[in-house]
């Protein structure tokens, strides 16, 4: 029986965000399932485990993105999972929270950064990498 395609949950309030990704990523034959905001994302994650995350930084609170990747990496059961962050914080705040490093990275419990739009190229060639990482 073949292996079921790649699960991303992706997390943000900006539903055209939802909708625009949902169709760069099915098509490719990812799977993909969405939550309007990290509360409803927390729970999902307690009866099902993704194999990607792509959370944007700034919904209900500044940090909610910041704080959804902290959970699910100090999470024992999800802590393997591949998160990247995308936000437009940077052109609608000025505010540079840009990683320039891996330990970069790390501090902010995160596989990869993004600045919106991503390129739907740029996209999917991360998320390739990642899930070939694991």
């Amino acid at each position: 029986m073949p292996e079921p395609a790649p699960l991303i949950l992706l997390v943000d309030d900006d539903l055209d965000f939802l909708e625009i990704n949902r169709h760069i990523l099915e098509p490719r034959g990812y799977r993909v399932t969405c939550d309007t905001d990290p509360q409803a994302a927390w729970q999902r994650l307690q009866t099902e485990k993704p194999d990607l995350i792509i959370t944007d930084l700034m919904m209900a609170n500044l940090d909610s993105g910041f704080s959804l990747a902290r959970q699910v990496k100090q999470d024992p059961r999800l802590a393997d999972v591949p998160i990247i962050m995308a936000t437009a914080i940077t052109s609608q705040a000025g505010l540079d929270f840009r990683p320039r490093t891996r330990e970069d990275l790390a501090a902010m419990s995160i596989d990869a950064y993004f600045d919106k739009p991503i390129p739907p190229q740029k996209l999917l060639d991360k998320v390739a990498e990642l899930l070939g990482r694991r």
